[in-house]
C-alpha cells in the first residue's frame, strides 16, 4: 500500500469518525419533536448513503456495477439536496484519477456539512 493510499485511508477514518460523532452529538440533543425527527430522517438518510458509498466505492478493489451505480444514484437523488447532487455528478463526471480523488473528498465534506442539528 503507497503513501498516499495511506493518507487517503486515514482521511477516510477521520472524516467518518466525525460522522459518528456528530451523529452521536446531535441525536443526543432535545429539540422540537417534529424537527428532530424529520432531522434524523435526513441525517439517516445522509448516514446510510455515506456508508454505501464507502463500501462499494471506497473500499472495492473492482469496478463498480451498474446496479451498484444506480442504486447509489437513487440514494443520492433521494437526498433531496442540490449541493450533494451537484459534488457527486462532479465526482461520476471526473476524467483523472486524481480529479475523482479530490472530487470524492469534496463529496464527504458536503456530506459531513449537510448533517442538521435540530
Amino acid at each position: 500500500m503507497g503513501k498516499k493510499n495511506i493518507i487517503i485511508l486515514l482521511i477516510l477514518l477521520l472524516i467518518m469518525g466525525s460522522i459518528f460523532f456528530g451523529w452521536q452529538f446531535f441525536s443526543s440533543k432535545n429539540g422540537n419533536s417534529l424537527n428532530s425527527e424529520n432531522c434524523g430522517q435526513i441525517n439517516d438518510k445522509i448516514l446510510s448513503f455515506s456508508r454505501m458509498f464507502i463500501d462499494n466505492v471506497l473500499k472495492s478493489e473492482k469496478e463498480v456495477d451498474f446496479e451498484t451505480r444506480l442504486k447509489m444514484e437513487n440514494a443520492v437523488r433521494d437526498l433531496n439536496n442540490k449541493e450533494i447532487l451537484d459534488q457527486w455528478n462532479k465526482f461520476i463526471n471526473s476524467k483523472t484519477e486524481s480529479e475523482a480523488q479530490n472530487e470524492v473528498k469534496n463529496l464527504l465534506e458536503k456530506l459531513i456539512s449537510n448533517i442538521k442539528t435540530n
